[in-house]
C-alpha cells in the first residue's frame, strides 16, 4: 500500500465516519489519487498555470488576477462521492512560476478553510517539504516499510519538516504492508514521530490495483482499510 493508497482510504473514512465532504488535493505531480477515489481527475492546476503564461500572465479585460485563477481553480474542482477533488498536476515548460504558485497557494489557503478535513496526497520524497507544500497540517502521515533504509529516510522526512518550520501539529509514522498476522504490539514507538501505527497487507486491494483502481467498494471489513481507519480516528479524536 503506497502513500495515495493511503491517501484514498483516509478519504473515505473520513466522509463515512463524519458524513462531512472532504477536500482531497492529489499535489503529486504523477496524478492517481483520482483513480483510487474512482473519479476522474479533470483539469489540474498544472494545465492552469500553463495558460496563465501563456497569456502573459493577463486575465481577460475587467477581472483581476486572483478572480481569475479563483474562478478556473474553482472549474478544475471535481465533485465525488464525498469529497471533492483537486488535482495539482505538474509544471510543463520552462520559466518561473513563483507568482502564479503564489496566488494558487492564497486561493488554497481560502477554499481549505471551508472543509472540516482536507487530505493531501504528496509526492513521494522531501521536495514538497523544501518547498513547503504542505504548511500547516494538523497531522503528517509518514509512510514506510521495515527495512532500515525506509525507516531512514521517514526520519529524515520528519526531521525536515522540523527544520523546514513546517507546523504540523503531530508527526505520525505508519508502518505499512505488514504481515496479515501482524498485532498491534508489534507495532513500537520511534523517536522523532509523535505516534506509529501499523497497516497490514490487503490481498484485496493488491488484486484491485492489479485490476481496476478503485478502492471505494472494499469491504469495511478488509485489514488495511480498517487499519487505516483506525489510524485516522485515533488522530482525528486527538483534535
Amino acid at each position: 500500500m503506497g502513500k495515495s493508497t493511503f491517501s484514498a482510504l483516509t478519504v473515505r473514512h473520513l466522509h463515512e465516519s463524519t458524513g462531512e465532504v472532504v477536500l482531497a488535493v492529489d499535489a503529486d505531480p504523477n496524478s492517481n489519487l483520482g483513480a483510487k477515489l474512482d473519479s476522474e481527475p479533470g483539469r489540474t492546476l498544472g494545465n492552469l498555470r500553463e495558460e496563465i503564461v501563456s497569456r502573459g500572465e493577463e486575465p481577460p479585460d475587467g477581472m483581476s488576477k486572483q478572480d481569475y485563477i479563483d474562478y478556473h481553480v474553482r472549474l478544475a474542482l471535481k465533485e465525488g462521492n464525498g469529497f471533492d477533488l483537486l488535482t495539482m498536476g505538474r509544471q510543463e515548460g520552462p520559466g518561473c512560476y513563483c507568482y502564479i504558485n503564489n496566488m494558487l497557494r492564497t486561493f488554497l489557503d481560502s477554499i481549505t478553510a471551508k472543509y472540516s478535513y482536507v487530505v493531501i496526497d504528496n509526492e513521494a520524497g522531501m521536495e514538497h517539504l523544501s518547498r513547503r507544500t504542505t504548511r500547516a497540517p494538523d497531522v503528517l502521515f509518514i509512510l514506510c516499510d521495515r527495512s532500515k533504509a525506509s525507516l531512514d529516510a521517514a526520519k529524515r522526512i520528519a526531521a525536515l519538516a522540523q527544520e523546514m518550520k513546517i507546523k504540523a501539529a503531530r508527526k505520525v509514522l505508519v508502518f505499512n504492508l505488514l504481515d496479515e498476522s501482524a498485532h498491534a504490539s508489534q507495532v513500537k514507538a520511534v523517536a522523532g514521530f509523535d505516534a506509529v501505527y501499523g497497516v497490514r497487507m490487503s490481498r484485496a486491494i493488491q488484486a484491485r490495483m492489479a485490476e481496476a483502481e478503485s478502492l471505494m467498494d472494499i469491504p469495511s471489513t478488509d485489514l488495511a482499510f480498517a487499519d487505516v481507519s483506525k489510524a485516522v480516528e485515533a488522530e482525528r479524536k486527538r483534535g
